[in-house]
C-alpha cells in the first residue's frame, strides 16, 4: 500500500487541480460564450429591435450572465441604448467605441481589444469585444482575459 500512496495523492491532486481550474473557468463568461451571445442579439434585435432592447438592459433571456453583458448604441449618433451603466451617454466618449463606431459593419463581426475593469472592479484588465452593425444598432460582447 505504501507504494500506491504517491500515484494515490497525484490523482487526488490532479482530481483537486482540475476542479479548481473548473470552478474558475465557471466564475467568468469565455470567448466561445462572448460570441455565441452576440449571435443571439442579432437574431433578437432583427426580430424586434425595441423588446430586445429591453431585454439586454434588463439581462433577461441569457443576455446577462456572470461578466458578459451587452452593449448597444445607436448607428447614427453613438448614444447608448442597452447597457448595464451607460444608457444615455456616448459611444465615442469611451477610446474603444470611437474605432466601434467607424469599423461597425452590417454582417461582419469585428473584435476590438482594449483594458476595462470588469464589473464591480476597478482594476483595468484586457478585454476582448466582438461586435457588429444590426438594423441601426451597434452591438457588443466582451470577456475578459
Amino acid at each position: 500500500m505504501v507504494g500506491k500512496s504517491p500515484l494515490i495523492l497525484g490523482t487526488i491532486a490532479l482530481i483537486v487541480f482540475w476542479a479548481t481550474s473548473t470552478a474558475q473557468a465557471a466564475e467568468f463568461g469565455t470567448r466561445e460564450e462572448a460570441k455565441a451571445m452576440l449571435d443571439k442579439v442579432v437574431a433578437a434585435v432583427k426580430e424586434n429591435k425595441e423588446k430586445a432592447l429591453a431585454m439586454f438592459n434588463n439581462g433577461e433571456s441569457g443576455f446577462k450572465d456572470r461578466d458578459l453583458y451587452v452593449l448597444c448604441a445607436n448607428a447614427s449618433d453613438g448614444t447608448i441604448t442597452a447597457s448595464p451603466t451607460s444608457n444615455g451617454q456616448h459611444l465615442t466618449d469611451f477610446a474603444p467605441g470611437q474605432e466601434v463606431m467607424q469599423t461597425a459593419t452590417e454582417g461582419q463581426v469585428k473584435e476590438i481589444t482594449y483594458w476595462w475593469p470588469r464589473p464591480g472592479t476597478i482594476k483595468p484588465l484586457k478585454k476582448h469585444t466582438f461586435y457588429t452593425k444590426v438594423a441601426d444598432q451597434i452591438c457588443g460582447v466582451g470577456y475578459w482575459e
